[in-house]
Protein backbone atom coordinates (compact mmCIF):
# COMPACT_ATOMS: atom_id res chain seq x y z
CA UNK A 1 0.00 0.00 0.00
CA UNK A 2 1.39 3.30 -1.05
CA UNK A 3 2.13 5.55 2.09
CA UNK A 4 0.47 9.04 0.84
CA UNK A 5 -2.66 6.59 -0.06
CA UNK A 6 -5.89 8.87 1.52
CA UNK A 7 -6.71 6.94 4.64
CA UNK A 8 -10.18 6.61 5.36
CA UNK A 9 -11.96 5.44 8.70
CA UNK A 10 -14.83 2.90 8.07
CA UNK A 11 -17.28 2.41 10.62
CA UNK A 12 -19.69 -0.22 11.01
CA UNK A 13 -21.05 -3.05 13.37
CA UNK A 14 -21.57 -5.47 10.62
CA UNK A 15 -18.28 -7.10 10.60
CA UNK A 16 -19.13 -9.03 7.47
CA UNK A 17 -20.00 -5.79 5.45
CA UNK A 18 -16.94 -3.82 6.96
CA UNK A 19 -14.78 -6.70 5.47
CA UNK A 20 -16.77 -6.26 2.02
CA UNK A 21 -16.31 -2.16 2.02
CA UNK A 22 -12.84 -2.25 3.11
CA UNK A 23 -12.04 -4.48 0.23
CA UNK A 24 -13.80 -2.93 -2.25
CA UNK A 25 -11.89 0.74 -0.77
CA UNK A 26 -8.50 -1.09 -0.55
CA UNK A 27 -8.93 -2.87 -4.37
CA UNK A 28 -9.28 1.08 -5.47
CA UNK A 29 -5.70 2.39 -3.54
CA UNK A 30 -7.36 3.35 -0.37
CA UNK A 31 -5.96 2.68 3.25
CA UNK A 32 -9.02 1.71 5.08
CA UNK A 33 -9.15 1.60 9.30
CA UNK A 34 -11.84 -0.61 10.54
CA UNK A 35 -13.77 -0.52 13.30
CA UNK A 36 -17.31 -1.71 14.94
CA UNK A 37 -18.53 1.05 17.18
CA UNK A 38 -18.81 4.84 17.12
CA UNK A 39 -16.42 5.06 20.71
CA UNK A 40 -13.95 3.33 18.80
CA UNK A 41 -14.16 5.33 15.58
CA UNK A 42 -13.59 8.55 18.25
CA UNK A 43 -10.34 6.45 19.74
CA UNK A 44 -8.46 6.17 16.12
CA UNK A 45 -9.09 9.72 15.30
CA UNK A 46 -7.55 10.59 18.27
CA UNK A 47 -4.31 8.60 17.49
CA UNK A 48 -4.61 9.34 13.63
CA UNK A 49 -6.80 11.69 11.15
CA UNK A 50 -8.22 9.80 8.29
CA UNK A 51 -9.24 11.95 5.45
CA UNK A 52 -13.10 10.48 5.31
CA UNK A 53 -15.22 8.90 7.77
CA UNK A 54 -17.76 6.17 6.47
CA UNK A 55 -20.05 5.45 9.05
CA UNK A 56 -23.13 3.25 9.17
CA UNK A 57 -26.04 5.04 10.51
CA UNK A 58 -27.75 2.75 13.20
CA UNK A 59 -25.23 1.44 15.45
CA UNK A 60 -25.70 0.44 19.61
CA UNK A 61 -24.66 3.18 22.30
CA UNK A 62 -23.94 6.33 19.23
CA UNK A 63 -25.16 6.26 15.79
CA UNK A 64 -23.87 7.55 12.85
CA UNK A 65 -25.11 10.95 13.06
CA UNK A 66 -24.20 11.73 16.73
CA UNK A 67 -20.67 10.50 15.84
CA UNK A 68 -20.88 13.08 12.80
CA UNK A 69 -22.17 15.90 15.29
CA UNK A 70 -18.68 14.85 17.50
CA UNK A 71 -16.25 14.96 14.43
CA UNK A 72 -18.20 18.54 13.01
CA UNK A 73 -17.58 20.07 16.86
CA UNK A 74 -13.50 18.36 17.47
CA UNK A 75 -12.34 17.81 12.90
CA UNK A 76 -14.43 20.40 11.23
CA UNK A 77 -13.13 20.09 8.07
CA UNK A 78 -13.42 15.86 7.90
CA UNK A 79 -15.60 15.02 5.38
CA UNK A 80 -18.19 12.31 6.77
CA UNK A 81 -20.47 10.09 4.59
CA UNK A 82 -23.02 7.73 6.26
CA UNK A 83 -24.34 4.38 4.74
CA UNK A 84 -27.45 2.87 5.96
CA UNK A 85 -29.80 0.63 5.63
CA UNK A 86 -32.44 1.97 6.65
CA UNK A 87 -32.12 5.44 4.45
CA UNK A 88 -34.94 7.73 3.52
CA UNK A 89 -34.92 10.94 1.25
CA UNK A 90 -35.72 12.89 4.29
CA UNK A 91 -32.93 11.21 6.33
CA UNK A 92 -30.84 12.29 3.47
CA UNK A 93 -32.25 15.77 3.62
CA UNK A 94 -31.67 16.31 7.51
CA UNK A 95 -27.84 14.91 7.20
CA UNK A 96 -26.89 16.91 4.46
CA UNK A 97 -28.48 19.49 5.85
CA UNK A 98 -26.17 19.02 9.18
CA UNK A 99 -23.15 19.31 6.60
CA UNK A 100 -22.86 14.90 6.14
CA UNK A 101 -20.66 14.80 2.79
CA UNK A 102 -22.76 12.28 1.42
CA UNK A 103 -25.97 9.55 2.28
CA UNK A 104 -25.63 6.11 0.49
CA UNK A 105 -28.15 3.06 1.60
CA UNK A 106 -27.20 -0.40 1.56
CA UNK A 107 -26.99 -2.89 -0.25
CA UNK A 108 -24.18 -0.81 -1.44
CA UNK A 109 -23.14 0.15 -5.26
CA UNK A 110 -19.67 0.32 -5.55
CA UNK A 111 -19.71 2.60 -8.42
CA UNK A 112 -21.91 5.11 -6.38
CA UNK A 113 -19.63 4.51 -3.37
CA UNK A 114 -16.18 4.86 -4.96
CA UNK A 115 -17.35 8.06 -6.71
CA UNK A 116 -18.66 9.48 -3.35
CA UNK A 117 -15.18 8.44 -1.91
CA UNK A 118 -13.75 10.59 -4.52
CA UNK A 119 -15.72 13.49 -5.04
CA UNK A 120 -15.33 14.11 -1.03
CA UNK A 121 -11.43 13.38 -0.89
CA UNK A 122 -11.23 16.12 -4.57
CA UNK A 123 -13.51 18.45 -2.69
CA UNK A 124 -11.50 18.48 0.66
CA UNK A 125 -8.43 18.48 -0.78
CA UNK A 126 -7.41 15.17 0.75
CA UNK A 127 -5.73 13.72 -3.08
CA UNK A 128 -2.19 13.05 -2.58
CA UNK A 129 0.20 15.16 -2.98
CA UNK A 130 3.88 13.45 -4.69
CA UNK A 131 5.68 12.36 -0.89
CA UNK A 132 6.00 15.02 1.95
CA UNK A 133 8.12 17.01 0.58
CA UNK A 134 6.05 20.19 1.41
CA UNK A 135 5.94 19.99 4.99
CA UNK A 136 9.69 19.52 5.09
CA UNK A 137 10.77 20.34 8.70
CA UNK A 138 7.63 19.55 10.17
CA UNK A 139 7.70 16.88 12.34
CA UNK A 140 4.08 15.60 13.98
CA UNK A 141 1.96 12.54 14.56
CA UNK A 142 -0.68 14.17 16.21
CA UNK A 143 -4.49 15.09 15.62
CA UNK A 144 -4.35 18.92 16.31
CA UNK A 145 -1.25 19.28 13.95
CA UNK A 146 -2.50 16.83 11.25
CA UNK A 147 -5.78 18.55 11.40
CA UNK A 148 -4.14 21.92 10.86
CA UNK A 149 -1.37 20.36 8.05
CA UNK A 150 -4.98 18.98 6.45
CA UNK A 151 -6.31 22.78 6.29
CA UNK A 152 -2.93 24.64 5.31
CA UNK A 153 -2.56 21.92 2.31
CA UNK A 154 -5.81 22.92 1.43
CA UNK A 155 -5.94 26.57 1.65
CA UNK A 156 -2.53 26.31 -0.82
CA UNK A 157 -4.13 25.46 -3.58
CA UNK A 158 -5.74 28.51 -3.66
CA UNK A 159 -4.40 32.35 -3.74
CA UNK A 160 -5.68 33.02 -0.48
CA UNK A 161 -4.33 35.20 2.12
CA UNK A 162 -3.58 33.61 4.99
CA UNK A 163 -2.73 34.92 8.72
CA UNK A 164 -1.06 32.18 11.17
CA UNK A 165 -1.37 32.67 14.73
CA UNK A 166 0.61 31.35 16.98
CA UNK A 167 3.06 31.89 20.02
CA UNK A 168 7.09 32.90 19.64
CA UNK A 169 8.66 29.81 18.69
CA UNK A 170 5.85 27.15 17.65
CA UNK A 171 6.88 27.40 13.91
CA UNK A 172 5.59 29.80 11.80
CA UNK A 173 7.83 30.62 9.44
CA UNK A 174 7.76 26.69 8.70
CA UNK A 175 4.16 26.71 8.49
CA UNK A 176 4.03 29.47 5.87
CA UNK A 177 6.90 27.88 3.39
CA UNK A 178 4.91 24.39 3.44
CA UNK A 179 2.04 26.34 2.05
CA UNK A 180 4.17 27.81 -0.24
CA UNK A 181 6.00 24.52 -1.21
CA UNK A 182 2.45 23.12 -1.67
CA UNK A 183 0.84 25.84 -3.47
CA UNK A 184 1.18 26.36 -7.35
CA UNK A 185 3.44 29.39 -7.22
CA UNK A 186 5.77 26.83 -5.09
CA UNK A 187 8.18 27.48 -8.45
CA UNK A 188 8.12 30.81 -7.96
CA UNK A 189 10.22 32.69 -5.00
CA UNK A 190 9.55 32.64 -1.10
CA UNK A 191 10.60 35.97 0.35
CA UNK A 192 10.13 36.40 4.08
CA UNK A 193 10.20 39.60 5.73
CA UNK A 194 10.42 40.07 10.14
CA UNK A 195 8.38 43.50 10.59
CA UNK A 196 9.00 43.95 13.49
CA UNK A 197 13.10 43.64 13.14
CA UNK A 198 13.52 46.74 10.43
CA UNK A 199 13.22 49.95 11.67
CA UNK A 200 10.22 51.79 10.05
CA UNK A 201 12.25 54.10 8.29
CA UNK A 202 13.90 51.57 6.04
CA UNK A 203 10.78 48.76 6.25
CA UNK A 204 9.07 51.11 3.47
CA UNK A 205 11.87 50.72 1.36
CA UNK A 206 12.48 47.26 2.29
CA UNK A 207 8.93 46.20 0.86
CA UNK A 208 7.84 48.49 -2.21
CA UNK A 209 11.58 49.56 -2.80
CA UNK A 210 13.08 53.23 -3.56
CA UNK A 211 14.71 55.48 -6.90
CA UNK A 212 17.99 56.63 -6.72
CA UNK A 213 18.02 59.71 -4.56
CA UNK A 214 14.87 59.18 -2.87
CA UNK A 215 16.65 59.57 0.01
CA UNK A 216 20.20 59.86 2.03
CA UNK A 217 22.15 56.92 1.20
CA UNK A 218 19.83 55.89 -1.71
CA UNK A 219 22.66 55.85 -4.70
CA UNK A 220 21.31 53.46 -6.53
CA UNK A 221 17.29 52.12 -7.82
CA UNK A 222 16.64 49.05 -5.41
CA UNK A 223 13.83 46.81 -5.78
CA UNK A 224 11.75 45.68 -2.83
CA UNK A 225 10.62 42.46 -1.54
CA UNK A 226 6.99 42.60 -3.43
CA UNK A 227 9.36 42.31 -6.64
CA UNK A 228 11.68 40.02 -5.68
CA UNK A 229 8.69 37.30 -4.73
CA UNK A 230 6.52 38.65 -8.36
CA UNK A 231 4.93 35.58 -9.06
CA UNK A 232 5.48 33.97 -5.83
CA UNK A 233 4.89 34.23 -1.76
CA UNK A 234 5.73 36.94 0.17
CA UNK A 235 5.63 36.11 3.73
CA UNK A 236 5.31 39.58 6.39
CA UNK A 237 6.42 37.50 9.64
CA UNK A 238 5.20 39.58 13.02
CA UNK A 239 3.00 41.84 11.04
CA UNK A 240 1.01 42.87 13.96
CA UNK A 241 4.22 45.28 14.87
CA UNK A 242 4.33 46.60 11.41
CA UNK A 243 3.79 50.77 12.06
CA UNK A 244 0.57 52.75 11.06
CA UNK A 245 1.48 54.43 8.38
CA UNK A 246 2.98 51.50 6.54
CA UNK A 247 -0.49 49.20 7.10
CA UNK A 248 -2.15 52.11 4.92
CA UNK A 249 0.47 51.49 2.07
CA UNK A 250 0.12 47.59 2.66
CA UNK A 251 -3.61 47.86 1.91
CA UNK A 252 -3.07 50.03 -0.91
CA UNK A 253 -0.80 47.51 -2.82
CA UNK A 254 -2.99 44.96 -1.79
CA UNK A 255 -5.86 46.17 -3.21
CA UNK A 256 -4.61 47.10 -6.32
CA UNK A 257 -2.06 44.36 -6.78
CA UNK A 258 0.64 47.21 -7.48
CA UNK A 259 3.30 48.99 -5.77
CA UNK A 260 5.11 52.61 -5.84
CA UNK A 261 8.53 52.57 -4.94
CA UNK A 262 9.97 55.49 -2.43
CA UNK A 263 10.60 58.30 -4.40
CA UNK A 264 8.56 57.16 -7.61
CA UNK A 265 4.88 58.03 -9.07
CA UNK A 266 4.94 55.48 -11.11
CA UNK A 267 3.12 52.52 -9.94
CA UNK A 268 4.65 48.63 -10.43
CA UNK A 269 2.26 45.69 -11.01
CA UNK A 270 2.99 42.81 -9.03
CA UNK A 271 1.41 39.18 -8.44
CA UNK A 272 1.90 38.08 -5.23
CA UNK A 273 0.37 35.75 -3.16
CA UNK A 274 0.48 37.06 0.75
CA UNK A 275 1.17 34.95 4.07
CA UNK A 276 1.22 37.06 7.64
CA UNK A 277 1.76 35.76 10.63
CA UNK A 278 1.97 37.07 14.13
CA UNK A 279 2.07 36.28 18.19
CA UNK A 280 0.03 39.40 18.74
CA UNK A 281 -3.79 38.96 19.55
CA UNK A 282 -4.78 41.60 16.56
CA UNK A 283 -8.42 41.96 17.65
CA UNK A 284 -6.88 43.97 20.87
CA UNK A 285 -4.64 45.89 18.41
CA UNK A 286 -7.84 47.18 16.16
CA UNK A 287 -9.34 48.06 19.58
CA UNK A 288 -6.64 49.63 21.10
CA UNK A 289 -6.09 51.80 17.80
CA UNK A 290 -2.76 50.28 16.64
CA UNK A 291 -3.82 47.90 13.55
CA UNK A 292 -6.24 48.84 10.91
CA UNK A 293 -9.46 46.82 10.63
CA UNK A 294 -9.69 46.57 7.06
CA UNK A 295 -5.69 45.48 6.66
CA UNK A 296 -6.79 42.44 9.39
CA UNK A 297 -9.59 41.80 7.52
CA UNK A 298 -7.94 41.60 3.92
CA UNK A 299 -4.62 39.31 5.84
CA UNK A 300 -6.78 37.38 7.52
CA UNK A 301 -9.11 35.70 4.85
CA UNK A 302 -7.54 32.03 6.29
CA UNK A 303 -7.15 31.82 9.39
CA UNK A 304 -4.46 29.13 11.05
CA UNK A 305 -3.21 28.89 14.38
CA UNK A 306 -0.31 26.98 15.33
CA UNK A 307 -1.05 24.79 18.68
CA UNK A 308 1.78 25.28 21.86
CA UNK A 309 4.43 22.76 22.03
CA UNK A 310 2.44 22.00 25.35
CA UNK A 311 -0.77 20.70 23.25
CA UNK A 312 1.06 18.34 21.33
CA UNK A 313 2.79 16.42 23.71
CA UNK A 314 3.15 13.20 21.97
CA UNK A 315 4.88 14.97 19.00
CA UNK A 316 7.87 15.61 21.65
CA UNK A 317 9.63 12.25 21.49
CA UNK A 318 9.20 12.03 17.84
CA UNK A 319 10.81 15.72 17.59
CA UNK A 320 13.58 15.05 20.13
CA UNK A 321 14.62 11.83 18.58
CA UNK A 322 14.67 13.87 15.05
CA UNK A 323 16.98 16.98 15.90
CA UNK A 324 18.79 14.42 18.34
CA UNK A 325 19.47 12.77 14.76
CA UNK A 326 20.68 15.95 13.25
CA UNK A 327 22.50 17.31 16.61
CA UNK A 328 24.69 13.95 16.43
CA UNK A 329 25.60 14.34 13.04
CA UNK A 330 26.63 18.12 13.57
CA UNK A 331 29.08 16.83 16.75
CA UNK A 332 30.60 13.93 15.38
CA UNK A 333 28.41 11.66 17.61
CA UNK A 334 25.72 9.42 15.56
CA UNK A 335 25.12 7.24 18.82
CA UNK A 336 23.92 9.67 21.02
CA UNK A 337 20.39 9.26 22.41
CA UNK A 338 18.46 9.64 25.78
CA UNK A 339 17.61 7.90 28.72
CA UNK A 340 14.49 7.09 29.64
CA UNK A 341 14.02 9.38 32.24
CA UNK A 342 15.50 12.24 29.91
CA UNK A 343 12.54 11.43 27.76
CA UNK A 344 10.03 11.89 30.23
CA UNK A 345 11.70 15.13 31.41
CA UNK A 346 11.50 16.39 28.25
CA UNK A 347 7.90 15.05 27.01
CA UNK A 348 6.54 16.93 30.80
CA UNK A 349 8.73 19.83 30.58
CA UNK A 350 6.29 23.11 29.81
CA UNK A 351 8.05 24.48 27.28
CA UNK A 352 7.08 28.37 26.92
CA UNK A 353 9.44 28.87 24.55
CA UNK A 354 7.96 26.08 22.24
CA UNK A 355 9.85 23.95 19.27
CA UNK A 356 12.35 26.42 19.75
CA UNK A 357 12.79 25.78 22.89
CA UNK A 358 13.21 22.43 22.38
CA UNK A 359 15.55 22.09 19.79
CA UNK A 360 17.83 24.49 21.95
CA UNK A 361 17.61 22.37 25.23
CA UNK A 362 18.23 19.50 23.11
CA UNK A 363 21.77 21.41 21.61
CA UNK A 364 22.70 22.51 24.98
CA UNK A 365 22.27 18.67 26.36
CA UNK A 366 24.45 17.22 23.27
CA UNK A 367 26.83 19.61 24.20
CA UNK A 368 27.53 18.82 27.82
CA UNK A 369 26.49 15.14 28.15
CA UNK A 370 29.80 13.75 28.35
CA UNK A 371 28.56 10.03 27.33
CA UNK A 372 26.64 8.84 24.48
CA UNK A 373 23.85 8.52 26.80
CA UNK A 374 22.09 11.96 27.98
CA UNK A 375 20.30 11.53 31.39
CA UNK A 376 17.23 13.32 32.66
CA UNK A 377 20.01 15.55 34.94
CA UNK A 378 21.31 17.93 31.95
CA UNK A 379 17.81 18.07 30.25
CA UNK A 380 16.32 19.36 33.66
CA UNK A 381 19.77 21.80 33.65
CA UNK A 382 19.29 22.75 30.00
CA UNK A 383 15.56 23.48 30.52
CA UNK A 384 16.38 25.19 33.99
CA UNK A 385 13.27 23.53 36.13
CA UNK A 386 14.59 21.16 39.42
CA UNK A 387 11.62 18.55 38.96
CA UNK A 388 8.65 17.47 36.26
CA UNK A 389 5.59 19.68 36.37
CA UNK A 390 3.47 16.86 34.76
CA UNK A 391 1.79 14.60 37.80
CA UNK A 392 1.79 10.82 37.49
CA UNK A 393 -2.25 10.46 36.68
CA UNK A 394 -3.07 8.66 40.18
CA UNK A 395 -1.47 12.08 41.92
CA UNK A 396 -3.15 14.26 39.95
CA UNK A 397 -6.42 12.60 40.33
CA UNK A 398 -5.97 12.50 43.95
CA UNK A 399 -4.99 16.40 44.00
CA UNK A 400 -8.03 17.14 41.88
CA UNK A 401 -10.28 15.19 43.55
CA UNK A 402 -9.27 16.41 47.26
CA UNK A 403 -9.20 19.87 45.64
CA UNK A 404 -13.32 19.59 45.04
CA UNK A 405 -13.78 17.78 48.34
CA UNK A 406 -12.54 20.85 50.19
CA UNK A 407 -14.40 23.29 47.53
CA UNK A 408 -17.68 21.52 48.27
CA UNK A 409 -17.62 21.75 51.77
CA UNK A 410 -16.86 25.22 51.54
CA UNK A 411 -19.73 25.82 49.63
CA UNK A 412 -21.82 23.88 52.07
CA UNK A 413 -20.24 24.75 55.24
CA UNK A 414 -19.45 21.43 56.35
CA UNK A 415 -22.88 20.14 56.07
CA UNK A 416 -21.86 16.41 54.89
CA UNK A 417 -25.73 16.22 53.71
CA UNK A 418 -25.62 19.35 51.78
CA UNK A 419 -21.90 18.03 50.29
CA UNK A 420 -23.23 14.95 49.39
CA UNK A 421 -26.40 15.86 47.81
CA UNK A 422 -23.95 18.66 45.74
CA UNK A 423 -21.90 15.53 44.82
CA UNK A 424 -24.45 13.22 43.82
CA UNK A 425 -23.25 10.59 46.48
CA UNK A 426 -24.98 9.21 49.50
CA UNK A 427 -23.88 10.41 53.33
CA UNK A 428 -21.46 6.55 53.43
CA UNK A 429 -20.28 6.93 50.14
CA UNK A 430 -19.02 10.69 51.05
CA UNK A 431 -18.07 9.93 54.62
CA UNK A 432 -15.78 7.48 52.80
CA UNK A 433 -14.21 10.06 50.96
CA UNK A 434 -13.44 12.69 53.43
CA UNK A 435 -11.59 9.82 55.23
CA UNK A 436 -9.57 8.76 52.17
CA UNK A 437 -8.20 12.29 52.17
CA UNK A 438 -7.88 13.39 55.73
CA UNK A 439 -10.70 15.56 55.71
CA UNK A 440 -12.71 16.92 58.77
CA UNK A 441 -16.09 18.70 57.57
CA UNK A 442 -16.75 20.44 61.06
CA UNK A 443 -13.41 22.08 60.62
CA UNK A 444 -15.92 23.89 57.44
CA UNK A 445 -18.64 24.52 59.41
CA UNK A 446 -16.63 27.39 61.46
CA UNK A 447 -16.18 28.78 57.82
CA UNK A 448 -17.43 32.44 57.49
CA UNK A 449 -18.36 33.13 53.89
CA UNK A 450 -19.38 30.53 51.60
CA UNK A 451 -17.82 30.02 48.26
CA UNK A 452 -18.56 33.36 46.59
CA UNK A 453 -17.40 32.20 42.88
CA UNK A 454 -20.66 29.74 42.91
CA UNK A 455 -23.32 32.45 43.11
CA UNK A 456 -25.90 29.95 43.51
CA UNK A 457 -25.45 28.71 46.82
CA UNK A 458 -24.03 32.10 48.11
CA UNK A 459 -27.44 33.11 49.17
CA UNK A 460 -28.37 29.93 50.74
CA UNK A 461 -27.96 29.03 54.30
CA UNK A 462 -27.84 25.47 55.47
CA UNK A 463 -28.24 23.73 58.80
CA UNK A 464 -25.51 21.97 60.52
CA UNK A 465 -25.42 17.84 60.80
Amino acid sequence: MDRNAPKILLVDDDKDLLQLIALRLGGAGYAVRCVESAQAALASLAMERPQLVITDLRMPGMDGLALFDTIRHTVPDLPVVILTAHGTIPDAVAATRRGVFGFLTKPFDSRMLLETVADALRLFGAAPLRGEEWRAGIISCSPVMENLLAQARRVAMSDASVCIFGASGTGKELLARAIHRASPRAAAPFVAVNCSAIPEGLLESELFGHRKGSFTGATQDRKGLFQVADGGTLFLDEVGDMPLVLQVKLLRALEDHAIRPVGSNEPIAVDVRILSATHRKLEERIAAGEFREDLYYRLNVVKLTLPALADRREDIPLMARHYLARLGERYGRPGVAFAPEAMEALVAAPWPGNVRQLVNALEQAVALSPADIIPAALVRQALDISASPLAPLDEARRAFERDYLVRILKISRGSVTQAARLAGRNRTEFYRLLERHALDAAFFKSSPQPDMENPDYSRTSYQND
